[in-house]
């Protein structure tokens, strides 16, 4: 009579590490559902990573790369994995943490003190650009004036541009983000929901901005946040968790629970909704929206001016409303005024534009 085959279990109880079949299994991979030791996982995590870097072409020898640093877990990893496969891989990068201080008492001012341990920690030299010095607003200021509706419109495309704005200062050749693939999978569904063809056209790419001075890279474009959260409590690094005080009415908020959903049921629902953005194929016939320059600030833009500009317009007009929704009426409409603007821009560098903001 056969013998029952079982799983290789360590004395004591326990079920052995399914790749090194020597230590105890500290953990189940959300992604492939293996039960791993922390050793093999640092492994596979790292050398995933590593993977996607070389295959996608990410970097260059020689090439300077500003990490987007929050303090929170996501650009935490990214900071220790990169820092970590520069030296064991001699990717022969400069490598430097770059943050944004939205001004947001309570969230932002404590976690940029994480960022600046970080720095200690990992031996990159951090910089840090503000809104209050970009924009001459707070977030605080922001929402106090608007309200919690709509606040994360303003907080988006100000963060984006803040980052180009401190990504030239650094005179960086590329700045890699921690957007993990459940992020780009929220962004797909995002896309869709909002039936934006544009966004929904480029937001799977792994390397976007390309076509301007500062281009943007993924390496975690097919890493799990739940994996993210684990390499960083396993290595027990330091790193910040309190979500954004005026995040919880996020639209993406709402996309996120939804992936999370299908998460459960089907762990691989998240790298099947990127391939499914990736597939995607946008009609010959269809208009896409023609890519300028912000009159006023010389910003990429599809619009007389940039949506930064529109932004601060109405903050600074004290209508705050007038720059959300897909209207952007209302701007300034004395030619004189404007084209002085223009002529005023043209003269200044990118380091030294008037935000909102910078060229990309």
């Amino acid at each position: 009579m056969e013998e029952a085959v079982t799983k290789p279990t360590k004395k004591g109880g326990g079920r052995l590490c399914c790749i090194c079949n020597k230590r105890r299994a500290a953990l189940k991979r959300p992604k492939t559902l293996e039960q791993i030791c922390r050793e093999c996982f640092y492994e596979v995590f790292e050398e995933e990573i590593h993977r996607v870097i070389v295959d996608n072409q990410l970097f260059k020898s020689g090439e300077r790369i500003a990490i987007g640093a929050s303090g929170g877990k996501d650009s935490t990893v990214l900071a220790c994995v990169l820092a970590e496969l520069n030296r064991r891989h001699n990717y022969g990068l400069d490598l430097f943490l770059l943050s944004v201080d939205e001004g947001i008492t309570g969230y932002r001012d404590d976690s940029l003190e994480t960022v600046k341990r970080n720095e200690v920690q990992y031996g990159l030299p951090l910089k840090i650009v503000s809104y209050k010095d970009l924009y001459g607003w707070t977030m605080d200021e922001i929402v106090k004036m608007i309200g919690l509706k709509n606040n994360c419109t303003f907080c988006g495309v100000f963060r984006r541009q803040a980052l180009d704005r401190g990504a030239s200062l650094l005179k960086v050749d590329k700045v890699a983000t921690g957007h993990n693939a459940d992020d780009i999978a929220e962004t797909v569904l995002l896309n869709i929901l909002r039936g934006d063809i544009a966004r929904l056209s480029r937001c799977t790419s792994i390397v976007t901005g390309e076509d301007g001075p500062i281009p943007r890279c993924k390496p975690f474009k097919y890493t799990y946040e739940k994996e993210i959260v684990m390499y960083a409590y396993f290595k027990r690094l330091d790193y910040f968790s309190t979500e954004c005080i005026y995040s919880p009415n996020a639209y993406r908020g709402f996309a996120r629970e939804f992936i999370k959903d299908l998460e459960r049921i089907r762990p691989r629902a998240i790298l099947d909704i990127i391939k499914s953005g990736e597939d995607f194929r946008i009609s010959t016939s269809t208009k896409m929206p023609e890519q300028g320059t912000c009159e006023r600030c010389g910003y990429i833009s599809s619009q007389k001016w940039c949506k930064a500009c529109v932004l601060l317009e109405g903050l600074n007009r004290g209508l705050p409303k007038m720059g959300i929704g897909r209207s952007s009426r209302g701007l300034n409409n004395d030619p004189k005024k404007d084209k002085d603007m223009k002529q005023r821009n043209g003269t200044k560098s990118i380091e030294n534009k008037q935000c909102g903001s910078l060229d990309f």
